[in-house]
């Protein structure tokens, strides 16, 4: 939020200012909780040896709030934790711990003096001379960030350190002259105006890091390497498309050759076939030649059940539970015409998952087929002679070296492609032909029908 510095100082010099219109509100909701009629029950209680007056509890604090502000216990909560984070209230136990706690934990309200409206900046010289009194007060027995503070203020302010140090010594001589009550309390004040301020560094997502495993530097470069050498001669940016890159010379043969479906491929994308069955399968035409193979082998369920997923995954919402039904009826029930073999509890999670169908129900029965033909069908298929075969077949386009000026007329004679609503029309059609090409042979109808013909 915006700050805006009035003419006139505060106590100590201090600049007052005026807040946003939020802050007041917030800072409004804190003095309201301080009223000692209709405000937050507060008690004396004795912390070690002295009596702390005006002390209320976590619990009390966030019933407040809940019977104020009429909202969820989750709301409650992280208001309260605000509250203690911007140093309008701080605990008095674990001090290092700015989190409003729903149980008997001590907390206390800060004085206005502290609020961070009053936007006096805390200076470094302020915490260093802090850091010295409370090293004078505990004989050098300074909790460990507070030393690493200490050491490091001290190297960087060497050349007025004795300034620092009989600052803190005044300080600390005046306080003894309080009534211990009154020095306790603006101890714990100070403590807690300086922990908002100057927070303790947490390491424990360092320490994390440190204990989650990791690949080797080498490894992970050797994985990077190899990739690059498998895909450079596929990358546009490193090496020449064949025939031509029509965004360069505006021929569209490049892409005549590898639309979706066609008869006969280039050499380069049968090649990419062979990287991984993902690139296989991503490629339509890749997929058509491994379901020949598949039907070959009489193994296509797999491939069959792995397409219906992806249907599901990515298909409309309202056709969502019929998809899931006939699934359930063609792949996994007992007796199903193309059922599938994976394990019994990857199957006992996808059949109750479809009884309240969803987009990725069937991910782990997909991910368990997927990994089945990565292991064993997708290499047989490399060494079958169907992928042998398309690879004779295929070709390798010359490349162009159009001149100037059929550059020019290239880009003269541009035509408009074909729009991506007819191609999507195009495959889903083919689909459905496909689909009613390798629907499941129903024996027992069959057998049935040959027997009232006789």
């Amino acid at each position: 939020c915006e700050l805006i510095y009035v003419g006139d100082c505060g106590s100590a010099g201090r600049p007052s200012m005026r807040g946003s219109p939020f802050q007041f509100r917030l800072e409004a909701i804190v003095v309201e909780m301080q009223d000692s009629k209709s405000g937050v029950k507060c008690s004396e209680q004795k912390l070690n040896i002295s009596t702390i007056p005006h002390v209320i509890t976590g619990v009390d604090v966030l019933t407040w709030i809940t019977n104020k502000m009429k909202t969820t216990p989750e709301e409650v909560q992280a208001f309260g934790t605000m509250l203690v984070a911007y140093g309008y209230i701080y605990p008095l136990q674990n001090h290092k711990k700015l989190v409003m706690c729903n149980n008997t934990s001590l907390y206390r309200f800060q004085t206005p003096y502290f609020w961070p409206t009053q936007n006096w900046v805390a200076e470094d010289s302020d915490y260093a001379i802090y850091l010295a009194k409370r090293n004078i007060r505990k004989k050098g027995m300074l909790e460990p960030y507070e030393q690493t503070h200490y050491s490091h203020l001290h190297d960087w302010m060497n050349h007025k350190w004795d300034f620092i140090v009989m600052q803190a010594t005044e300080q600390y001589k005046a306080g003894k002259e309080r009534k211990k009550p009154d020095r306790v309390v603006f101890d714990c004040q100070e403590r807690a105006y300086w922990i908002v301020n100057r927070p303790p560094v947490s390491n424990m997502f360092y320490q994390q890091a440190i204990m989650r495993s990791k690949v080797k530097s080498s490894v992970s470069l050797g994985a990077l390497a190899k990739y690059v050498t498998t895909y450079k001669n596929h990358d546009p940016f490193l090496a020449p498309c064949l025939p031509s890159n029509p965004w360069q010379t505006d021929n569209d043969t490049y892409w005549t050759c590898n639309t979706r479906r066609v008869d006969v491929p280039t050499k380069m994308r049968v090649e990419r076939w062979s990287f991984s069955l993902f690139e296989l399968l991503s490629d339509l035409r890749g997929r058509d030649d491994f379901k020949t193979f598949l039907k070959k082998e009489f193994s296509g369920e797999n491939l069959a059940f792995w397409e219906a997923a992806e249907e599901l995954k990515w298909g409309t919402g309202s056709s969502m539970t019929s998809k899931a039904e006939t699934i359930f009826k063609t792949f996994l029930a007992p007796g199903a015409p193309r059922w599938i073999n994976i394990d019994g509890r990857t199957m006992g999670l996808t059949v109750k998952g479809l009884e309240h169908p969803h987009r990725y129900v069937l991910e782990a029965a997909q991910t368990h087929v997927f990994l089945l033909m990565k292991k064993d069908t997708f290499f047989r298929y490399l060494k079958s002679p169907v992928y042998k075969d398309i690879q004779k077949k295929a070709i390798n386009p010359d490349p162009h070296n159009f001149s100037p000026a059929q550059l020019e007329q290239n880009a003269q004679s541009r035509s408009l492609g074909i729009h991506p609503i007819i191609l999507w029309q195009q495959e889903e059609e083919e689909k459905a032909k496909a689909a009613a090409a390798s629907a499941p042979v129903d024996v027992k109808a069959m057998m049935s029908k040959i027997d009232r013909n006789k």
